[in-house]
């Protein structure tokens, strides 16, 4: 199976894009892409220790994207950068992306998510050199807990978080009611997170500019993104990554609340081809855009056949809870296959056999979590 590209477009190059984060899981996923679609690719990246743990070149970046390791909070990167790319595109990846880890590092998040983004369009600004577009990956953590329907007559109403006090009793569900899929054109951002805030903070900021400027913003808030090229250093993102880990290792994989946490998994491959499918359209869609598997599944259910593809244990329910996490979270993705086109290609069974492998490739069986 191969990612899906717009139909719509034409084969000419289209100048210059310059991708914002463009060392990291998705911008090396979509680099080859962009360099067959574009003239020059230009990619700006801090390479952060926590993804990047040599601080070097990422050999998944295809080779002829030019990097330039530079700070996007630092007015000073855009200054020195803008002089010599003049971006047609610019595709905004750059971002802190742990829920859990939002809470402890507030300011962390913000400076990266809120000012990274204020500081590259302020150099813009300066520079004169104003894109066409700009895509900004956004996620799913804007919605919360999301829009729930009531048993009793249907409507849909917004739960809220589940507060300590709430998860400390093992309630896990909202009463008599149902979760819905999340849908930029239905249900209403209301984040539960430092990070569901400042992604939020990036779409508001984001759609303000571009307005005022007459750029065209290109939002999609991506799912749970998972597959080959995924920092396995990274403790704060990469639930599937762990899960294939702690599996091959041998070890029975723990499910926290009930094991019954919905979740749209979505590999990197499909979520590649919608983020190029955005950056090169002949119009951006009006909206934020959902980008998802087109399924749910429950953390059990990835878990077991993550833990039957390595012969480990089966996964046991702890119980546990995580300050920030949603109840349960997928996409109604039909939005986005009918404006980019696009549409996802992969079921969870064909992701997950391809994330093992990758694994496989890089850690010995012995290695140690």
């Amino acid at each position: 199976m191969t990612p899906s590209t717009s139909s719509t477009t034409s084969t000419a190059k289209r100048g210059t894009v310059l991708v914002t984060g463009g060392a990291g899981f998705i911008g090396c996923a979509i680099s080859p892409a962009l360099v067959a679609a574009f003239d020059r690719v230009v990619a700006v990246d801090s390479l952060h220790p926590q993804i990047h743990a040599s601080q070097s070149r990422p050999e998944e970046l295809d080779p002829a994207v030019e990097l330039i390791v530079r700070d996007i909070t630092e007015a000073q990167t855009w200054d020195e950068v803008l002089p010599d790319v003049a971006p047609d595109v610019v595709i905004h990846l750059a971002a802190e992306t742990g829920t859990g880890q939002s809470l402890e590092e507030s300011t962390r998040h913000a400076i990266a998510n809120v000012v990274g983004t204020t500081q590259m369009l302020d150099g813009l600004n300066r520079s004169g050199k104003l894109p066409r577009r700009i895509v900004l990956t956004s996620s799913r953590a804007v919605y919360g807990e999301g829009a729930w329907k009531s048993d009793a007559d249907g409507t849909l109403f917004y739960p809220g978080q589940r507060s300590n006090e709430i998860l400390s009793r093992s309630q896990w569900d909202f009463p008599a009611a149902q979760p819905v899929a999340m849908s930029a054109s239905v249900v209403a951002p209301a984040p539960v997170s430092v990070y569901g805030s400042t992604k939020l903070a990036q779409e508001n900021i984001l759609e303000s500019w571009a307005k005022s400027y007459g750029v065209e913003a290109a939002v999609l808030r991506l799912q749970n993104v998972y597959g080959p090229g995924q920092s396995l250093i990274n403790p704060y993102t990469g639930i599937m990554s762990l899960f294939c880990r702690m599996a091959k290792a041998g070890k029975s994989i723990p499910l926290y609340e009930d094991g019954e946490v919905r979740r749209d998994f979505v590999l990197i491959d499909d979520v590649a081809a919608a983020v190029v499918a955005a950056a090169v359209a002949d119009e951006a869609h009006d909206g934020a855009l959902d980008i998802g598997s087109g399924e749910f599944q429950t953390i059990r259910t990835a878990a077991e056949i993550i833990s039957r593809h390595y012969g480990a244990p089966e996964p046991h329910v702890t119980g546990q809870f995580r300050q920030g996490d949603v109840r349960h979270a997928w996409a109604d993705v039909e939005p986005a296959k009918a404006a980019l086109p696009w549409e996802p290609r992969y079921d969870l069974e064909a992701g997950i056999a391809r994330l093992a492998e990758w694994i496989d490739g890089r850690l010995p069986a012995e290695a140690k979590l």
